[in-house]
């Protein structure tokens, strides 16, 4: 939310998080998480993330009620748990992809041991609210997500599927535009930029590794959507590093690019709806950008370690990611540079 700048400033990568476990009986606990971060506001908040009870049906089976973690990504379970990645954040390209971490809901977990391979399977449904920068929400209503782990040795492999129905709200220039749209009587136009009522999918593979002192991590992402306005993209990181001891230096390159067409070819070019006609296909048109990353690890103490990261953001047919950016960014290059301690206690 700060933006972009030339002095040091905390906030970006800082959070602090508290979990607690109150196991009521043999098959019925409760577990609560808290996290105060940075998010898309110029302040911290304090949200709470998790909020539910498990029952463990058997050795194989639990269901979990209340606020549970959507399992979208490769690291969904820890992603806010810094300690347990080796890189300082992971990568936007994908991560960006879906905002919503948790739902309103319940989950079922099933895992089964096959001699030295452990399988998970986990199934999630629920509802939940997200607020972006620019002060509107989405609202996902209801979302499901499902996820197949197999972890071998120093090698987990996972498969992932989401799908829910959102809506864009209190997004005062989306608003505008579509109503301007209809009121211009591009009505086939306006169908292709639903707010609300969209029907949207999510689906993804990764693999993790720690082999010989050699660290990967790769993620593979496709987002499909029924509006323009939230593109169809496809996604994708590799992270590699290796360990010196207490020292893990790596490198991560991950890139984003969009699927569904970038213009509406039939809108007119010139008269008195050209103007119109920039707007809308200006808003068609993700944000595409590809980082190449190089940091640090160093474990210099028990349960801590101290990461450096730059990060090499390039922006292409627009503003990447970034938000409120000044006229001219598109295209740009922005060198992030980054340190911190994660810990956990």
């Amino acid at each position: 939310a700060d933006g972009v700048g030339e002095s040091t400033r905390l906030g970006l990568d800082t959070n602090l998080g508290l979990q607690a476990t109150y196991k009521i009986n043999d098959w019925l606990s409760g577990t609560a998480q808290v996290l105060t971060r940075k998010a898309t506001e110029h302040t911290f908040s304090t949200d709470l993330t998790w909020a539910f009870l498990k029952a463990r049906i058997n050795d194989e089976v639990s269901v979990r009620v209340g606020r549970v973690v959507v399992p979208t990504f490769l690291i969904s379970d820890y992603q806010n748990v810094g300690y347990a990645n080796t890189m300082l954040r992971p990568p936007n390209e994908v991560y960006r992809q879906v905002t919503a971490d948790n739902a309103d809901g319940a989950d079922v977990i099933y895992q089964h041991s096959f001699g030295d391979t452990t399988l998970t399977a986990q199934a999630a449904f629920g509802r939940t609210k997200v607020r972006s920068p620019g002060n509107y929400y989405l609202e996902f209503k209801p979302v499901f997500s499902s996820q197949l782990v197999l972890e071998n040795g120093p090698f987990t492999y996972r498969i992932g599927h989401s799908r829910a129905t959102f809506g864009l709200f209190e997004n005062a220039s989306l608003n505008t535009l579509l109503a301007t749209v209809k009121g211009a009587g591009l009505s086939a136009v306006a169908a292709e930029l639903p707010l609300t009522d969209v029907k949207g999918s999510f689906n993804s593979a990764g693999i993790s590794m720690d082999y010989n002192n050699i660290i990967g991590q790769a993620e593979y992402a496709k987002r499909k959507t029924d509006t323009r306005l939230v593109q169809d993209t496809s996604s994708w990181y590799i992270m590699l590093g290796y360990r010196y001891g207490k020292f893990v230096p790596y490198y991560s390159y991950g890139d984003v690019k969009q699927d569904s067409r970038r213009s509406f070819p039939t809108l007119p070019t010139t008269g008195p709806l050209a103007p119109l006609s920039a707007v809308i296909n200006g808003a068609v048109k993700g944000g595409l950008q590809s980082t190449n990353a190089i940091g640090l690890r160093w474990d210099f103490y028990k349960s801590a370690a101290f990461k450096i990261q730059m990060d090499r953001i390039k922006t292409r047919e627009g503003n990447g990611y970034f938000v409120n950016a000044k006229p001219g960014f598109a295209g740009s290059t922005v060198n992030v540079y980054a340190a911190g301690i994660d810990f956990v206690f």
